[in-house]
Parts: C-alpha cells; structure tokens; sequence
C-alpha cells in the first residue's frame, strides 16, 4: 500500500510541475497533502495495548453498585478545508472607440473569445468598471473612474460579439458630450481685484495651448510671438 501511494506522489508532483491554472494547481496540492498523510500513516505501524485484566468479583461488584454512565460522543468536525484562491490580475484595456447620440455613448472594445457568461460589470452614475475574465487564459478590465457625465445604470449594458465588445451606457440627460471623461472648465479665468487681469488672460490662454490641437497652438503662439515684440499689445488681438 505504501508503494502505491509513494507512486502516486511522484504522478502528483510531475503534474504539478507542469500545471498552470490556478484552480488546477489547488487541487494537485490539496491531494498530495492528503496522499502524503496516508503515507505517513501506512508506515507507522499501530501501537497496541495489552488489556488490563480485572477480575471477575471486582467487575461484578461494580456493576451493582455504580450505575452505567453514557459517554458523549466526540464531535467531529465537518468544515471543508477550502483552498484560497490567489488574487486575479486583469490587464487593462485603454484603447477602444465610441460614438453618441442624443440618448446613449457606444464603446467598441477589440477583444477576441469573450464568453458572455464571464464577463463581470459594474455600472455607477458617474463610472463604470467592466471585467473579462479568461480570455484566451488571461483576464482584461475596461474602466472609467468618472465619465463627462450621468449615466442610468440599470439601463447600461454589455454586449459580446464575435471579435469585440459593445458596452451601451444610457445617458441620464440628452445632449452631447464633449469627451468620454470627465474635465474641468480650465477656461474659466480665475480673477480678484488684486490680480492683473492681464495675468488672467495669460493663464486662458494658456490652458487653450495645452488643450488644443496644432493649428489653435500655432495661433496662440504668434499671437505671443507678436505680443513680445511689440506689434501688438493685446494677444487676443491674433484671433480676430
């Protein structure tokens, strides 16, 4: 019996060896521990216990006088040993397009050999936070923190085709949304009555260059490049 055990120790361990998935790996390790504990046992030989002798007069004796006393039983536990789980990894997915209408943004997610069953999402009013898991063996994630806008959760959906993804997130006001994530209004000049109103309109200024595209900047930059050699005192005076 031993031999067989030790046998099928080695089996176990080769295959753990080469195994790869999580679960898998769980499993194999669960039972060689419970092999290797019934090897132990097959080894050791039980101790036995020569039984004291009690003569028949005392045996008699007592029990006439002392009534029989009920042991209770030893509770044995039943819990299942659950082997822990290791914490997934998701690799995120940055990259996608969308459109909008009136009602609803539409986001395309390329990703191939998603199951509709394995897909865990998470829509909040301002968020939302989409899990694919085993794809092809890994795990990828989509998420936005805080989107331009409302959405209505409950309303919002995934929808897995053959070589993508659509998720559908229902506006909760109509209108159209400038970007998918959520900005702040840079534009909006931050002037006191002891500033120079000048510096504030530098500052506009210079949230627009960061902001916009090649032409704005060039723009902008002339209208700086002018300013600084005094054809011009005003740098808004470029965009008329």
């Amino acid at each position: 019996m031993a031999d067989d055990y030790a046998l099928d120790l080695e089996e176990l361990r080769h295959f753990q060896s080469i195994a790869k998935r999580p679960r898998v790996l769980n499993l194999i390790s669960s039972e060689i521990r419970n092999l290797e504990k019934l090897s132990k046992e097959a080894v050791t030989p039980p101790t036995s216990h020569a039984p004291t002798p009690i003569s028949t007069a005392v045996k008699l004796s007592n029990e006439a006088v002392t009534p029989p006393t009920s042991q209770a039983p030893t509770p044995i536990s039943t819990a299942v040993k659950v082997p822990s789980t290791p914490a997934v990894s998701y690799i995120t997915l940055g990259s996608f397009s969308w459109e909008q209408d009136n009602d609803k943004v539409k986001l395309y997610i390329s990703l191939e050999g998603v199951d509709q069953e394995k897909v865990e999402a998470d829509f909040k009013p301002m968020s939302f936070d989409i899990k694919f898991h085993d794809v092809q063996g890994k795990n990828y994630r989509c998420a936005i923190p805080k989107l331009n806008k409302d959405i209505v959760p409950e309303k919002c959906k995934v929808l897995v085709k053959p070589t993508r993804a659509v998720l559908t997130l229902i506006k909760a006001s109509k209108g159209n949304w400038l970007d998918l994530y959520y900005k702040e209004d840079k534009l909006k000049p931050t002037l006191d009555k002891e500033r120079d109103p000048m510096a504030g309109i530098m500052d506009m200024m210079k949230n627009m260059y960061e902001e916009g595209d090649d032409e704005m900047k060039r723009t902008i930059a002339k209208a700086w490049t002018d300013a600084r050699s005094g054809k011009t005192t005003d740098p808004l005076k470029g965009f008329n």
